[in-house]
């Protein structure tokens, strides 16, 4: 048929010119791309996987605490009345299915010194106004904790003008602050081993961690798995690191009190992203950052989270771009926009490439042309099998880092409910990374011409790389979302409850969920 003629004729012109030399040199660039990521992650393993040894060594010798502290005489009574005094700053934005397990993990933490925790919500219409205060009765006395009201932000963005008011209400001989989100679960001994190392090391200016994600089965949530996943390596240093994630951020209380280094008025004035503008304070001042290998902190993802909401997430990480503190952090966010866009469609045009490629010689042999013809139009083949080679082996190496920090979790929490590896659909992984790696230049493009995002509600526009003006949505399905992104959380509810099929549905569940003997994330 002449339909398919011509059709046959453009892919075979196509196939002809992938056999050029640079479509030889962008195939073995994706192979490149595929094999510094698979010993990325296996470095990353390697970290992680030794400090599993090193717990199950210290059990090995009778400290059945060594998920809490290597050492089990640090577990004594005189030795805990001396740890410093520790505040968790815990921004809260909705209310969904995750949120009660992520909350009970962060307020029953093991620490033995004293701990207070500061639950800083927008407003009392927020729904996790209503459920925190029921969480916080529940406990009664058990913890140091107390809901702060912050109220409207309008200088920077609400998360930050949220931790800033929680810093200003924390106790007077408060040594560190913990910045945790809401949507993470902590260990019992993560606490303690974050004071630990900050104790030991009075240089570190701010120490991290990085979540595992746990995907909820959506394509969605497996492309939220892959765009975090090469981020990871940079978190699993055993030390010092140059990256710094929000979720999970530990300083010195001084810090803020005497506005060091500008930490106050540099989230205060203009900040949209607490980590990357205390990251670009970090390297302009020559700060230490540093990463112990125990921090690593479930992240569950909602079971709802579809294809849009992902689109909005992305469409805010690829925002933070944007903003900036110094000239230096300007150039330096610049050149990571173009880097990543380089490197994703760099990584995603070799799979195009090979699969036009045997679209081609498969049509090649339908059409019975000739071995030398069809050599002669798809040699660019030749590459298709090491690149086979070297996705197997990126997947493998992202499936074992994942492996171990399954594992690393499940050791430094034995009574929560264990995660699998079951539930990962590695087929789906793969789609996510060609899907996520393809969209990621058109959102990064977009949002750098777009200057506004629509955060949970709440409208930034950027000038200069501050936020220069704030709107907020009306409360409608037409003109905001209803749900944050990752944690599917409702953001709206009536002033101090929230709506009954967001609350009291999603309480009856996750209830039932935290009382199942076994339960796999």
């Amino acid at each position: 048929m002449p339909s398919f003629d011509s059709l046959d004729f453009f892919l075979f012109s196509l196939c002809k010119k992938f056999s050029s030399p640079l479509a030889f040199f962008i195939q073995a660039q994706g192979c490149v791309i595929c094999l510094i990521l698979a010993f990325g992650w296996a470095c990353a393993a390697y970290v992680r996987n030794r400090e599993i040894n090193r717990i199950k060594k210290s059990m090995k010798n009778g400290n059945s605490f060594a998920f809490i502290c290597d050492d089990i005489n640090e577990l004594e009574h005189s030795n805990q009345v001396n740890l410093p005094r520790v505040s968790v700053i815990m921004p809260l934005k909705g209310f969904g299915e995750h949120n009660l397990h992520n909350w009970r993990s962060q307020l029953t933490s093991l620490y033995g010194g004293h701990l207070e925790f500061r639950l800083v919500v927008e407003s009392t219409e927020d729904p996790a106004y209503s459920a925190v205060s029921k969480l916080l009765a529940e406990l009664e006395d058990s913890v140091d904790a107390r809901i702060v009201v912050a109220g409207l932000s309008t200088t920077c963005s609400q998360k930050i003008h949220n931790q800033l008011v929680g810093v200003e209400t924390i106790h007077k001989e408060s040594k560190y602050i913990l910045f945790l989100d809401d949507d993470v679960r902590i260990h019992p001994g993560s606490i303690g081993a974050l004071t630990r190392e900050m104790e030991k090391n009075p240089e570190i200016f701010i120490q991290t961690g990085y979540p595992l994600d746990l995907p909820s089965g959506s394509l969605g949530s497996y492309c939220i798995y892959e765009y975090h996943m090469p981020c990871s390596m940079g978190f699993a240093t055993g030390g010092r690191t140059f990256f710094l994630w929000g979720g999970c951020m530990m300083m010195h209380a001084d810090d803020f009190r005497k506005d060091n280094c500008g930490v106050v008025s540099g989230l205060r004035d203009g900040g949209y992203s607490d980590d990357m503008t205390l990251a670009a304070i970090s390297g302009a001042h020559e700060k230490l950052i540093t990463s112990p290998p125990v921090a690593v902190f479930p992240h569950p993802l909602a079971t709802d989270l579809n294809f849009g909401r992902y689109w909005n997430y992305l469409r805010k990480q690829t925002f933070v771009l944007e903003s900036y503190v110094t000239k230096v952090n300007k150039i330096m966010n610049r050149a990571l926009f173009f880097v990543h866009i380089y490197l994703s469609w760099g990584f995603v045009v070799p799979y195009i490439i090979a699969m036009i490629q045997i679209a081609g010689a498969i049509r090649f042999h339908m059409k019975g042309h000739s071995a030398e013809e069809s050599a002669f139009t798809s040699g660019g083949l030749s590459l298709l099998w090491f690149l086979a080679i070297c996705t197997v082996l990126q997947l493998f190496s992202m499936w074992n880092l994942t492996r171990i920090e399954v594992l690393l979790c499940n050791i430094l929490s034995p009574e929560a409910p264990q995660l699998s590896l079951k539930s990962y659909n590695w087929c789906l992984v793969f789609i996510a990374m060609l899907v996520g790696n393809f969209l990621y230049p058109i959102c990064a493009i977009r949002s750098h011409f777009s200057k506004r995002i629509n955060w949970s509600g709440i409208i930034y526009y950027l000038k200069d790389g501050k936020i220069s003006k704030i709107e907020r949505a009306p409360r409608s399905h037409d003109t905001g979302p209803v749900f944050t992104d990752l944690g599917g959380k409702h953001l709206y509810g009536k002033k101090g409850l929230p709506t009954k099929a967001s609350y009291i549905s999603s309480l009856s569940k996750r209830l039932l969920q935290w009382h199942a003997p076994k339960r796999s994330e």
